[in-house]
């Protein structure tokens, strides 16, 4: 059985979590209640005071990153600093360009849209967009072939708010018309601590402070990753330390549930075993690691790969992926030596 326990793709019982948290009022309401991004944090403030101060809708903004950084947090802070209201969607659930005209057609002046995963976007409803965004004007075709007609709308002045984890996806028009394109990065342990242990005080959590910096130094750099790793210890805390969360109760928590002292997971040990010790430490292809470990390739390149190769754990080489130093001594695993490989190569 494997947990996806270290996944920073949004989980059911994230987003439960993510509800608790705005039922009791302390989810991030403005950018200074946000922890971490500090530059990002700076831009947005000016842009956003700038745009209260001119009375006018702040530009389109572009948030891009991994999953779990606070994209969408961020959302609702721009809308909740411009004091308006905020209206939500997502690339694929924009099917056609009426599904899009619909939502456009409903917003009052200054309100945000955001729209999640607008990498994934259809492209005939991104040609809808455009006009919108750049004159706030919406292009209506009406009637089919020789008789179909084309109708200006003039649509409330709006900021649009999309989040991407694949900026490269994204069509140069689209990214160009944005204000402000924002890249998040992967939070520091400190960043993460402070927010394990605001979160902690929500849950109502008895922790320490070791005890919240164990579990901050697991979570890959990810904010979902820690809210979720300080859920799984809590329980591991209510039934086996009294509740009390302390730097070994956090170990032997983290330990229980397959978290090891560098933050890998299972799976992460898996792809590094299948590299070592199946393929020799590489090169291996994609394709052929994703089926050693039973994860499909888009799973094992965009979820296990970048936070492996952050941790200098494999290194990507035009014939496929290798294995680094770092990673047979994680493992404990001693590696070939090099030379005689490369003899019996030669000679093979």
């Amino acid at each position: 059985m494997r947990e996806e326990l270290l996944s920073p793709e949004n989980s059911i019982e994230d987003q439960e979590a993510d509800f608790e948290l705005e039922g009791l009022g302390l989810r991030p309401a403005c950018l200074d209640d946000f922890i971490g991004q500090p530059e990002l944090k700076e831009h947005l403030s000016i842009i956003l005071t700038a745009a209260k101060k001119r009375e006018h809708p702040s530009d389109h903004l572009l948030f891009a990153g991994p999953p779990g950084l606070g994209k969408t947090t961020l959302a609702n802070i721009v809308a909740r600093e411009m004091e308006v209201s905020l209206h939500t969607t997502s690339g694929p659930a924009l099917e056609r360009a009426g599904d899009l005209a619909a939502i456009l057609t409903k917003l009052e002046p200054g309100d945000v849209l955001f729209i999640d995963e607008i990498h994934r976007l259809n492209r005939a409803v991104e040609e809808v967009l455009y006009p919108a965004m750049e004159d706030f004007q919406l292009d209506i075709v009406l009637g089919k072939g020789p008789a179909a007609r084309s109708v200006r709308l003039t649509i409330s002045p709006f900021t649009l708010v999309g989040a991407t984890t694949r900026t490269g996806l994204i069509t140069g028009p689209l990214r160009d018309r944005f204000g402000l394109v924002a890249r998040m990065d992967y939070y520091e342990a400190e960043d993460l601590n402070e927010i394990i242990l605001r979160s902690a005080n929500i849950f109502q959590v008895d922790i320490e402070e070791v005890g919240s910096r164990e579990i901050a130094v697991r979570s890959r750099g990810t904010p979902r990753i820690a809210n979720r790793l300080l859920r799984r210890v809590r329980d591991y805390a209510e039934i086996k330390a009294e509740g009390v969360i302390d730097e070994q109760t956090a170990v032997d928590g983290l330990k229980l549930f397959g978290v090891d002292e560098r933050g890998l997971d299972k799976v992460d040990r898996a792809i590094l075993k299948a590299i070592c010790e199946r393929f020799n430490g590489g090169p291996v292809g994609l394709s052929t690691l994703a089926i050693s470990v039973s994860e499909p390739a888009e799973t094992v390149e965009d979820v296990y790969e970048p936070f492996l190769i952050q941790q200098g754990f494999i290194m990507r080489t035009p014939r496929g992926r290798v294995a680094t130093d770092a990673a047979w001594s994680h493992l404990g695993i001693k590696p070939p030596d090099k030379a005689s490989e490369s003899s019996s190569n030669l000679f093979s």
